[in-house]
């Protein structure tokens, strides 16, 4: 059997830091949400078998949704917290999913993922446990104190941006994520569960237009980056 990819796009939060009306997944870029634009920028990775999406089974927004995709979109209950929805999101992939497959997880709020990156992170991981995109820190870090005070400033050369996706095996993104809420361990993504579990992903450098949507200037720049990219 022929190894798959699939996705689980966490979407059951609310992004108080939005100060928008509606959670952020479901603003408007142009004629289409920000989580239609997410969907739309995954599916076109073309070996994805299908996109689960971890939403709150009362979401009024879910249903207005219109998917004209090449990929089957799956929708999933989410949880309280990130991490128990995207393992959620991986107990309902199909029963063709394989614990040997790949699944990419994905923010909601990201619409600005590129293909290319896709494509360079599916490639460059394919003989190691998996990995992340991200991007070397450009800023000065500093270390704060208790009372938010500097305590250090962090060696940049070696610090890097987190974004998504993440790229794991099925199965062992799964026993990561059991273990970390076996051991009551704060899952911040999904690259931090496996290292719990004794695991070093690869980094892949990606693109700084792939933005989180978290606060509401952000919604212009998105709207920037796609029209860009020529998406909007």
């Amino acid at each position: 059997m022929s190894v798959r990819y699939w996705a689980v796009v966490p979407a059951a939060g609310v992004g108080k830091r939005m100060q928008a009306d509606r959670p952020k997944q479901y603003l408007t870029l142009g004629d289409k949400t920000v989580l239609e634009h997410t969907l739309a920028a995954l599916s076109a990775f073309d070996a994805l078998a299908g996109i689960v999406v971890a939403r709150n089974e009362d979401d009024p927004y879910w249903p207005d949704l219109v998917f004209d995709l090449p990929c089957e979109i799956i929708p999933a209950p989410g949880g309280k917290e990130r991490a128990d929805s995207v393992l959620s999101g991986i107990m309902h992939l199909p029963d063709a999913a394989d614990d040997n497959d790949w699944v990419l997880v994905h923010d909601a709020a990201r619409p600005c993922v590129r293909l290319e990156d896709i494509e360079k992170l599916v490639q460059d991981t394919q003989d190691t446990v998996g990995g992340i995109l991200a991007i070397p820190t450009r800023d000065t870090m500093k270390q704060a104190d208790d009372r938010q005070c500097i305590a250090a400033t962090l060696d940049r050369a070696r610090m890097w941006n987190a974004l998504t996706p993440q790229l794991f095996r099925v199965g062992d993104l799964k026993a990561a994520l059991q273990q970390a809420a076996r051991d009551g361990f704060s899952v911040t993504d999904e690259a931090s569960a496996m290292e719990h579990a004794g695991y070093k992903p690869l980094l892949v450098e990606g693109h700084a237009d792939n933005i989180k949507l978290t606060r509401p200037e952000d919604l212009a720049l998105a709207a920037f980056f796609l029209e860009q990219q020529g998406r909007l």
